[in-house]
């Protein structure tokens, strides 16, 4: 019998928040998506460079290079946070968010084909309710597929060199409950938090978690897998939606 628990903002446990996808949110950037996992809002932007980075050229690697920022605007949270420039050094979250976009990325672009360019990918926060990581992923590769598609069209790349799709979301354990992509309220009072990167053909690009104070057993984790693989199917299936009506009209 299926759960009938419902959660604070009337989903189901295994429910995606309402998810959507908007293009050209910043037309200099090459592509750009504004992707919202409920209220959670990101601007995902990809610019691509007739260059490689120096240390490419240095040691004669052939190829592209794709590589990600990421940044929490001012007020994207409740509590106004501050410029990383302000500090004087990026915090370590920050670090660890952009070096993840950037692996899921690479795990499905063949650089080779990319060429001698770069692709940036600036992923920026506008609205942080829970999964900006995941959100991030996920509007990433949108905004990828369309620079990419630009560069095609304008006779500047002789073929996509995306060899797959690729999503992320977030699962965790709330009250002892098995929850599916979790908004803030969730987040702050999850015993386990994982973030789950899987490609359209459903291959893991990474699994990542941790419990908060607590430990999670062997069916936890497996049971979070199982209500994560679903969502994402459910994330990539939207996103070849999306692209579909792009392409094609």
């Amino acid at each position: 019998m299926a759960d009938s628990f419902t959660r604070h903002d009337g989903r189901r446990p295994d429910q995606l928040r309402e998810i959507s996808f908007e293009a050209g949110i910043a037309p200099h950037a090459t592509g750009s998506m504004l992707v919202s996992f409920g209220y959670t809002r990101v601007i995902c932007a990809a610019t691509i460079e007739p260059k490689v980075p120096g240390w490419m050229r240095h040691q004669g690697v052939k190829g592209g290079w794709l590589t990600a920022e990421y940044s929490m605007l001012p007020y994207s949270t409740l509590d106004r946070k501050s410029r990383d420039i302000s500090r004087g050094k990026i915090d370590g979250r920050t670090v660890e968010i952009q070096r993840l976009i950037g692996r899921s990325l690479r795990a499905v672009i063949d650089l080779q084909k990319l060429g001698a360019k770069t692709l940036w990918i600036d992923c920026d926060v506008l609205q942080a309710d829970g999964g900006t990581r995941t959100a991030s992923i996920t509007g990433a590769y949108l905004a990828s597929r369309l620079a990419i598609q630009k560069l095609m069209d304008e006779n500047k790349l002789a073929e996509n060199p995306l060899r797959d799709s690729v999503a992320a979301v977030s699962v965790g354990v709330v009250d002892k409950r098995e929850l599916l992509d979790l908004d803030y309220v969730e987040d702050k009072d999850a015993d386990v938090d994982f973030n789950v990167v899987m490609t359209g053909q459903g291959q893991f690009v990474e699994v990542q978690g941790s419990g908060e104070e607590a430990t999670f057993s062997q069916d936890q984790l497996q049971n979070l897998i199982k209500i994560a693989q679903p969502g994402l199917e459910e994330l990539s299936s939207l996103q070849t939606a999306f692209l579909t009506k792009q392409f094609l009209g």
